[in-house]
């Protein structure tokens, strides 16, 4: 047997599994092999999107399930034993995992990243790859896991039902440090993770796995909103079944173990409303607390007080934005993250939605305006004289016709892209998302009159709009369509199919940002949500240069005067500036003025009143001043984080030439390419939208071009042909003569079966056993017919040759 010759599947099979086998390790339990563990970057043109390559690795081996220590990649045996090495070192990095091994068959080459096995890379022969026990204990060492109880701890298998999908990567890798820090004695911990990643699911797991190991045996869940905590209780954390109760009624029962609770529903202002008192200081041994941003970052905050009381327990923050200023900071008390999974990581993985964004300026926005001498409000106030410009705009001075321009675009949007698609405006307070509701109902009398709840306001104050949220955000329910908020919706709202955001309102705190963001990130694959866009008014998306923002979209757009507001991939684009909004370090985005009085989602007071003023400031309202649109933008941001400006066929150029900078270049790749197929998932894996490029050129010959026609068009100005076109120039030759009987026949089929569907189903040998090669004979027989199957494989290739040879000229 010739070593050299195997494919990189066969030295698994013939070298690599024996010698883990023989070093002890269970195939079934401990290894894994092939694991796919991102799902491909979501590639957008236009209003189509297709998938980037997954990352995979040959084989990963776990100590305990979910608990990956080691990576191996494999290659053939025509590589050197190192080739694979920085890919596997890649991937350690992903799966935290620090034992690395790359293999062509001859053995390892182990990199150790615990510097704990001698030199950093040593050669092994196959029969001297490590037994998990030695790995294991390495392990240990390497995180500080030294004592008994600590290794039981980290050993304390996931909660598995056999139904539920498995940890993505990256929780296991939250879950897992984790587990480590509480095993190492650590007491304060903190988990920054992208809204949309599963924080909860992950915050289960933790308290599973410490619940069951007796480590922690009573456990307080923190939210801050009552739906976070209904959401929590009902779905993922189901499985504590009776152990578990929701702090109701302002009672605290000591004969549960896992406590979900609303903040608000522990404190109060009056002593004997702190019913979290009521519990001895050494009740809990581990505390939650999600979107912690909120409410834990502030010493002096409602939620401190709590954990001030629980000191002795382990506490756990959660949040998608860390909230660091001079006077906030959870870093400061929980300590530097243990673990981080960004925005800009999930949408390079395939786990969030990428975006595009839509930025429009209105000239009021851009110009600002003035009153005249004396002139008064609609309702006789007497307006200050001075220019009002954009951050005065719907706070301090409403123009009633700014708030109709903002509305008639949203709905032109919704009327060219999806009427249907769940939308959020984000308005300045409450009486600016009810005007919002009130001039998207007039411009959408039709879908209003089908249900009254096509647009709905959702803010803290108003209950009819409140009883909504959970129907907006559920996929299954087509209403409210739209909804107008304030501060409802900005965090901890689960709007699975949310496709357009709307800014209206100025936003100056990148936490708050991010997190009105992160109600779009989330993919339903069954409702084709795979992205979404940003309509921007307020400016608030040149946040995304500030070097605090870590996720890339995929367009910025800011059409011409007359454009239409809908993204064209045809559209020259012009770059987007990339000014930065001055952040003051203290600022979180809320502009207090004196007397005005803040509301939380339950109506209640929640910041500052800014002063002791009593009366409330005025907001002028003025109807008669026209406001226009005067300029929107685009720009795409690609696979590689780049902006790209050109449109979908220039950016094919660009993608192609990359690889394949002439004509005869990409004609000798593709004739001596096994698979043609293997080339067309190539470039769609970096960002070609072969349906739309096929449709495009199919117009032009009114039938459906080969993608080899495609690429030669686009991206070599070459006459294209249809597929029928080249089956009949082959017909045409003398190719087929020196075939007969089934051969003939086969080949005949083959080259209808192309003509009908392509080059994809020719290239598979099961095309054999169907329909019409059914009727010619069995597969077995067919293949027989060609001398055996790489007969009928070179006659295949042949065929192939023939149908491109016309390019050749």
């Amino acid at each position: 047997m010739d070593k050299k010759k195997l494919t990189e599947r066969d030295i698994c099979t013939k070298y690599i599994n024996p010698a883990l086998q023989n070093a002890g390790w269970d195939m079934h339990s401990q290894v894994r092999e092939e694991v796919s563990f991102t799902a491909g970057r979501i590639i957008v043109r236009g209003r189509l999107h297709t998938r980037g390559k997954r990352r995979r690795a040959d084989y990963v081996l776990s100590y305990k399930k979910n608990m990956p220590i080691a990576i191996i990649e494999a290659k053939g045996n025509n590589h050197s034993l190192g080739d694979g090495m920085q890919q596997a070192l890649a991937y350690s990095d992903a799966l935290d995992a620090p034992f690395v091994f790359s293999s062509n068959g001859d053995g390892f080459l182990f990199h150790d990243r615990t510097g704990l096995f001698g030199q950093t890379e040593t050669t092994l022969s196959l029969d001297e790859f490590p037994s998990p026990e030695i790995l294991w204990e390495l392990y240990c060492q390497h995180k500080g896991l030294t004592n008994p109880e600590a290794k039981n701890l980290v050993e304390q298998p996931y909660y598995d039902s056999g139904n539920d999908y498995p940890p993505r990567y990256y929780q296991t890798v939250a879950i897992n440090r984790t587990i480590e820090a509480v095993a190492r004695g650590q007491n304060r911990i903190l988990l920054v993770m992208a809204t949309g990643t599963g924080k909860t699911r992950t915050a289960f797991q933790i308290i599973w796995r410490l619940w069951k190991a007796k480590q922690k045996k009573r456990v307080l869940f923190l939210a801050d909103r009552n739906i976070l905590v209904n959401q929590t209780k009902n779905k993922d954390f189901k499985p504590f079944g009776q152990a578990m109760t929701k702090v109701t009624n302002r009672t605290a029962d000591p004969s549960y173990e896992i406590y979900l609770s609303l903040y608000q529903a522990v404190t109060g202002s009056e002593e004997e409303q702190n019913i979290y008192k009521q519990f001895s200081r050494d009740f809990f041994d581990l505390i939650v607390i999600d979107e912690c941003h909120r409410g834990s970052a502030s010493a002096d905050s409602a939620w401190r007080q709590i954990l001030d009381y629980f000191s002795a327990a382990t506490h756990i923050g959660m949040t998608a934005t860390p909230k660091e200023t001079k006077e906030v900071s959870n870093i400061d008390y929980f300590g530097e993250p243990v673990y981080t999974y960004s925005l800009k990581q999930g949408i390079e993985d395939g786990f969030l939605a990428p975006y595009k964004v839509v930025r429009i300026d209105l000239d009021r926005d851009l110009q600002g305006w003035r009153p005249s001498k004396g002139q008064t409000d609609k309702h006789g106030e007497l307006i200050e004289d001075r220019i009002y410009n954009q951050k005065d705009f719907d706070r301090q001075l409403v123009l009633e016709k700014r708030t109709e321009v903002v509305a008639r675009t949203v709905t032109e949007f919704l009327e060219q892209t999806d009427p249907y698609q769940k939308t959020i405006v984000f308005c300045e307070d409450i009486d600016h998302a009810e005007r919002m509701r009130q001039a998207l109902v007039n411009l959408n009398p039709e879908r209003v009159k089908e249900n009254r709840k096509y647009v709905m306001r959702i803010t803290g104050d108003e209950q009819e709009g409140k009883a909504e949220l959970d129907n907006f955000i559920n996929p299954e329910e087509r209403y409210p369509v739209i909804a107008t908020t304030s501060k409802l919706m900005t965090t901890g709202v689960d709007a699975q199919t949310c496709k357009l955001i709307v800014l209206d309102q100025r936003i100056q705190s990148m936490t708050e940002f991010k997190q009105i963001i992160g109600r779009g990130t989330r993919i339903n694959d069954d409702y084709n949500k795979h992205w979404f866009t940003i309509l921007d008014f307020k400016k608030a998306t040149e946040l995304f240069a500030d070097p605090a923002f870590d996720g890339d979209p995929v367009k910025v757009y800011e059409p011409k005067g007359g454009d239409s507001i809908v993204p064209d991939d045809e559209h020259e684009t012009l770059d987007p500036d990339t000014t930065e909004l001055p952040l003051s370090e203290e600022a979180e985005g809320y502009e207090v003025e004196p007397g005005e009085t803040w509301h939380s989602d339950d109506g209640t007071p929640a910041w500052p009143t800014g002063g002791e003023e009593k009366t409330k400031r005025v907001k002028y309202v003025v109807g008669d001043v026209e406001v226009n649109v005067i300029a929107e933008r685009v720009q795409y941001l690609g696979p590689d984080g780049k902006l790209i400006t050109e449109s979908l066929k220039d950016f094919t150029r660009k993608k192609v030439k990359e690889q394949y900078a002439t004509l005869t270049d990409f004609l000798k790749g593709w004739n001596q390419a096994e698979r043609k197929q293997a080339i067309i998932e190539e470039l769609a894996e970096q960002g070609v939208m072969w349906d739309d490029l096929i449709k495009d050129v199919s117009k032009k010959l009114g039938a459906e071009p080969d993608p080899f026609d495609v690429i030669c068009h686009i991206v070599y100005d070459q006459p294209p042909l249809s597929r029928k076109e080249r089956a009949e120039q082959v017909r045409k030759q003398d190719y087929f003569s020196k075939f007969e009987g089934a051969s003939k026949q086969v080949l005949d089929a083959l080259l209808d079966k192309y003509t009908d569907d392509g080059i994809e189903p020719i290239e598979d040998v099961k095309v054999l056993t169907i329909a019409p090669f059914s009727q010619l004979g069995a597969p077995m027989e067919l293949l027989q017919a060609f001398g055996g199957k790489s007969g009928y494989m070179t006659a295949l290739q042949d065929l192939e040759a023939e149908l491109y040879q016309t390019a050749e000229g």
